[in-house]
């Protein structure tokens, strides 16, 4: 590879000083350039290509989701690794393994919502749904991602749902693996909310499918810590730029409860980014109202706890 890079600058490898074959420097920075500019459009593409081909194919949406779910977690693993906005942001080996159970107890409560929807709801999506199926799509977005912003914002406004919902704000720093860092029962009401409005209004399955998968993507990318702007599209999409401002420790800029649009935060008025916005620090305001990330059993115990009269969270 040192010899290529070398030819590519006009030099040949004897002409190379000794202790110096590597890649050039202006050529790894065009490298990273080049990778945060793609790196977004190209989860996208994935996304909509599996979201196509599972529909034409006919696949099962059960084992569809989870699978893709793996390859967006592994995809953002390697980015933080190659364009990472914070190198301390990058998880110890005890964080990993904290990080590990959460994400196992976020599964669970993903898996509890969806059987509560169903006994609640039954099946309701119908078999020949009004809106052809290009137009149900974009409207189960809309819909689910509305449902989720409210669910999201309650969660940090109302007393209780933030005792639940700030074990996920407990990390002083930002990363893909602990987006899974959450109570159980936070997943269970936030989850819930945006199933049980899908299966609400009827859309049918291939419709929640297409609709999930973008969430799924969107979810996890904002939460990586990876160097990737977005510019103008910061206004209609979620985005790590907006997120990290999400889980700053100052309340004023902590908006943007939207996790996959942002024009909800628009709308409501939680959005508070603008280019070159970060937060100074992440985490909570006042660190000793929950316990640790490491004290996981601690932390599903905390919402029986009194609770402190003044809430120490995003608002």
């Amino acid at each position: 590879m040192s010899h290529g890079g070398a030819e590519s600058e006009g030099l040949f490898p004897e002409e190379i000083p000794a202790g110096e074959i590597s890649v050039p420097e202006p050529l790894a920075g065009r490298g990273r350039a080049l990778l945060r500019r793609a790196a977004y459009p190209l989860l996208l593409a994935a996304t909509v290509a599996v979201a196509g081909a599972a529909l034409s194919l006919g696949w099962d949406p059960e084992r569809v989701s989870p699978l893709f779910l793996v390859g967006v977690l592994l995809y953002l693993t390697v980015l933080e690794r190659l364009i990472p906005h914070q190198r301390d942001w990058h998880p110890s080996a005890a964080e990993w393994r904290w990080y590990g159970v959460y994400f196992l107890l976020t599964m669970a409560g993903s898996a509890v919502a969806q059987l509560l929807v169903a006994r609640a709801v039954g099946v309701v999506a119908p078999a020949d749904p009004a809106l052809p199926l290009g137009a149900e799509v974009p409207v189960a977005l809309l819909s689910g991602s509305l449902a989720g912003y409210l669910a999201h914002r309650l969660g940090h406004t109302n007393r209780w749902l933030w005792r639940l919902h700030g074990v996920h704000h407990v990390p002083q720093k930002v990363n893909v693996a602990n987006n899974g860092v959450n109570h159980v029962l936070d997943i269970v009401v936030a989850q819930g909310a945006v199933q049980l409005t899908l299966a609400l209004v009827g859309f049918s399955r291939e419709a929640v499918l297409a609709a999930g998968l973008f969430t799924a993507a969107q979810g996890y990318f904002v939460h990586a810590n990876i160097d990737v702007r977005i510019g103008r599209l910061n206004h209609v999409l979620a985005s790590p730029e907006q997120h990290r401002l999400h889980h700053s420790t100052d309340l004023a800029e902590a908006g943007h409860y939207g996790s996959d649009l942002s024009c909800w935060d628009h709308l409501f008025g939680s959005f508070t980014w603008h280019p070159g916005r970060e937060p100074a620090a992440v985490g909570l305001s006042d660190p000793t109202s929950f316990p640790g990330t490491g004290d996981i059993l601690a932390s599903l115990l905390h919402p029986l706890r009194r609770a402190k009269r003044r809430r120490s969270g995003p608002a």
